[in-house]
């Protein structure tokens, strides 16, 4: 649905500002006009149903949805799909030029060639390379040595000091930077290198740091630090407030990465009493993947600030030093993407797999393709094991993963509680693949926030995250139907209304 131009952006703020001082007039019993004016609010229903039925390109689950919302709750679904229920202003958001885009489909289409001379040893690396190249032209890049951090003091100690011996530049996104200890220990680094002449660029998320005032940034902008929010919250934006930028990622001198689910806050460090002890994962990646995740930075960024950045491929030609030799693609998606890239390199592992898939993430809410895929694991015998947290950080949502999670565990799956709360977002399959990043195993990740991901094809490096797995496992409790029949009537309803509404979020 093309609606890019500003007088139609204005005529729904009017509509939706009329809309509202009608319900005020309503409410307050000053309406002269009472039918006339509840014949308006149901014309308005009307067009809005309409939109998302022949307009907005959905899944047709999650246009159910939104017309059972607008239906049965009139007032409250108009204003929350005008929140996050439209669609992208302008489908494609990081757009390539002409040239960037033939060096990024020849070194493509090498690939793709150099994959069919291998042998059937190579099958799974070979089918999800060739899934990500086809989908997100990742290319596949086969020296690189990685770190995996489990906690987030871990990750912040060495980035720290990574950050100390930068040379040329430091680029970073991060859904959430907070304005405490460790947002402001991070600011006073950046600021100390952007005084040394270092360049130093940061797109963060508007909405992820919604609490974070412009003013922590003030010291590091005027000493020459480049800072940007991704879709800032206004009436006018070509965004809608519902689809955000939840990519972690942090390049230092082309040569190291950061990447994963931890953001900048002092609750990634375990501070946060009610949700102790925090459980995250995060990759510390040196070598040609680093190019990938430059190459992912330059196009959020030149989106964010708006600056003409030329030929943001030339990175894919740099020679980088041999530092190891995980192959891995970087892949990344988003709601101006055709497919669901992230989601279906999932769906992908999940059907390879033949001995085990274990899977890490705070929030279980999937769609019916990857719902149907897992069952299709169990009943292949399969060894499912998902882990959740047992203190969630969002009520809708945990009470919408376990009944999601219900369905699994009554025909085999294994799910875990981790006692308190862990916010990995990984998937390890059969001691071959592992990937790690910032994409929940929920609809929101699929479909509406912009997510990068590593994805690994290295046996050693899926062996160590399995047995981190199974050490996570002794800090964990297993979830069986029993707790669903010993769970009270309210709960019960709360889990079905959760699960009902939860395409919607």
């Amino acid at each position: 649905m093309k609606m890019g131009n500003k007088k139609t952006r204005y005529t729904r703020f009017f509509i939706a500002k009329n809309y509202i001082i009608l319900l005020q007039k309503i409410e307050k019993g000053d309406g002269k006009m009472p039918l006339f004016i509840s014949n308006i609010i149901i014309l308005l229903n009307i067009i809005f149903i309409g939109t998302v039925v022949f307009k907005e390109r959905r899944n047709p689950v999650n246009t159910i949805a939104w017309v059972l919302t607008l239906t049965f709750i009139p007032v409250f679904g108009f204003i929350l799909y005008l929140l996050i229920g439209r669609g992208l202003l302008n489908k494609k958001i990081f757009k390539l030029e002409k040239e960037e885009l033939k060096k990024l489909h020849e070194s493509t289409k090498l690939q793709l060639k150099e994959l069919q001379n291998l042998d059937a040893k190579n099958y799974n690396y070979k089918t999800l390379t060739h899934l990500n190249l086809m989908t997100n032209s990742s290319i596949c890049t086969n020296d690189n040595d990685v770190k995996i951090f489990n906690h987030g003091k871990e990750k912040f100690e060495e980035l720290f000091k990574d950050i100390n011996n930068a040379k040329e530049y430091i680029h970073m996104i991060y859904f959430i930077i907070n304005n405490d200890e460790l947002g402001n220990k991070l600011i006073d680094l950046l600021t100390k290198k952007a005084k040394e002449g270092v360049d130093v660029k940061i797109v963060y998320d508007a909405l992820g740091s919604f609490f974070t005032s412009e003013k922590l940034f003030k010291k590091l902008k005027d000493s020459g630090g480049k800072v940007y929010k991704f879709s800032p919250l206004k009436s006018t934006t070509s965004f809608r407030a519902n689809y955000r930028n939840h990519r972690k990622l942090v390049i230092i001198d082309s040569n190291i990465g950061y990447l994963g689910g931890i953001n900048v806050g002092d609750e990634y460090l375990g501070k946060e009493e009610k949700l102790s002890p925090w459980r995250d994962t995060h990759l510390k990646i040196r070598g040609s993947a680093v190019i990938l995740m430059e190459l992912r930075f330059l196009l959020d960024y030149r989106h964010a600030s708006k600056e003409e950045l030329k030929d943001v491929t030339k990175f894919l030609h740099i020679d980088q030093k041999k530092y190891g030799d995980t192959k891995m693609q970087i892949v990344s998606s988003g709601p101006d993407e055709i497919n669901d890239n992230i989601k279906l390199s999932y769906i992908r592992m999940i059907n390879l797999a033949k001995d085990y898939l274990y899977i890490q993430t705070p929030y279980f809410i999937p769609d019916e393709s990857f719902m149907e895929a897992l069952k299709i694991c169990i009943y292949s015998g399969v060894d499912l094991r998902i882990m959740i947290p047992k203190k969630p950080d969002k009520e809708y949502v945990y009470l919408g993963s376990l009944s999601y999670l219900k369905d699994l565990i009554l025909i085999g799956a294994k799910v875990y509680l981790y006692d308190g709360f862990i916010h990995s977002k990984t998937m390890v399959m059969d001691d071959e693949v592992l990937t790690i990043g910032s994409a929940n195993m929920d609809i929101r990740s699929f479909k509406i926030n912009f997510e990068v991901n590593a994805f690994m094809y290295d046996s050693k490096l899926s062996q160590s995250y399995k047995k981190s797995f199974f050490e996570d496992l002794k800090k964990s409790s297993i979830l069986d139907i029993s707790y669903y029949e010993n769970m009270n009537y309210f709960n019960r309803i709360k889990q079905s209304v959760f699960r009902l509404i939860s395409p919607l979020f």
